[in-house]
């Protein structure tokens, strides 16, 4: 595979740790493997946070590759801005419809738990990502651990800092429970390495919105003035703070270590207002849920477990480190962007 995929293939082999030996393999997706019992296609929906927003413009066309390659009925939705009530709205009607299978990226875990109860009750398989501790899914897919991936956010924003100072922290939402690890991480990791840092004040809900980060983030330097760092969650905050640092001639004063894609933030890396954004490709997560539904939908789950391969990069060997949950499998890998290599991930 895959046109889209094959620089990110290469630098996640040089990026990853070295793999266990003896992967689980599975057989190639083709178009009989993506059809039910009665011939036709499966339907499967991906429901994202928010429609519109670069991130997800992104998960969709690994979607579409997805729909292309296999011929299977699948899509992408989502609500126009961070709600969770829409969201909820949209499995409601996709249940309704009497999809096969939805595959989700929650906005609030608790809000969409008695819909996909409901949709799993109608025998509708349920693939969840950014969501590790949500209960009504069939499987959890995630990219990576969560608080090593804030860890590493937290790495570089601590050496930017040289160790000292007070930073903000930002989620898309306090419910949004990958996001809320990923700063859990960053604070476990800044508590045993950086002692002299400290975070400022709770963390800014800023729900997946620009606009927002950049709002919410200036309210709270003008509270906190002596704040050196942000640490960005949401995936918009990179954009946010680097609109923030850039506007309020604090590059060099106040260091960024994030989320984010150079299609977003690019202008702020070149210029040096923000440092480091951290990603994995939406595009490989969209096209492994849908793998993975497919994999659900055929009964294949004595696969489904520690060791399967996707044949995806950061999805070849996956891990499921809590045996009481097996069903939550994570991948191995992101990537770190700076000024120096963003050139090579401007999509």
């Amino acid at each position: 595979m895959k046109k889209l995929l094959a620089l990110l293939a290469i630098t996640l082999a040089l990026a990853v740790p070295a793999l266990a030996e003896g992967p689980v393999d599975t057989s190639k997706v083709n178009k009989e493997y993506v059809t039910g019992a009665d011939g036709k296609s499966y339907t499967i929906a991906t429901v994202v946070k928010v429609d519109g927003i670069a991130w997800f413009d992104r998960m969709r066309e690994g979607v579409e590759q997805f729909k292309s390659e296999t011929g299977a009925d699948v899509w992408m939705v989502g609500p126009s801005s961070a709600d969770a009530a829409a969201q909820v709205q949209i499995v409601e009607n996709l249940i309704a419809q009497g999809v096969d299978a939805i595959c989700i990226v929650p906005f609030s875990v608790e809000a969409v738990e008695p819909v996909l109860k409901k949709a799993r009750e109608r025998g509708i398989v349920v693939i969840a990502h950014e969501a590790s501790n949500i209960v009504n899914a069939d499987y959890v897919l995630e990219a990576f651990d969560n608080k090593a991936y804030g860890a590493k956010l937290m790495e570089v924003l601590g050496k930017s800092m040289d160790g000292k100072g007070k930073y903000l922290a930002t989620v898309g939402s306090l419910t949004s429970k990958s996001q809320m690890d990923w700063i859990d991480g960053a604070i476990e990791y800044q508590k045993k390495n950086f002692p002299d840092m400290s975070l400022a004040t709770e963390r800014l809900e800023t729900y997946d919105d620009a606009n927002q980060d950049y709002t919410k983030l200036k309210e709270a330097m003008t509270t906190y003035p002596d704040v050196k760092g942000i640490l960005g969650a949401p995936m918009p905050t990179s954009a946010g703070a680097g609109r923030l640092i850039s506007e309020g001639g604090l590059k060099g004063k106040v260091f960024f270590a994030g989320t984010g894609l150079v299609s977003v933030a690019g202008e702020y890396l070149k210029n040096g207002d923000i440092q480091y954004i951290q990603f994995w490709d939406p595009a490989v997560a969209g096209y492994a849920m849908n793998e993975l539904a497919v994999m659900a939908l055929n009964k294949k789950t004595d696969l489904i477990k520690a060791g399967l391969n996707l044949g995806l990069p950061g999805y070849d060997n996956l891990l499921a480190p809590d045996a009481s949950r097996p069903n939550v499998l994570f991948g191995a890998g992101w990537v770190g962007v700076t000024a120096d290599n963003m050139n090579s991930y401007n999509f």
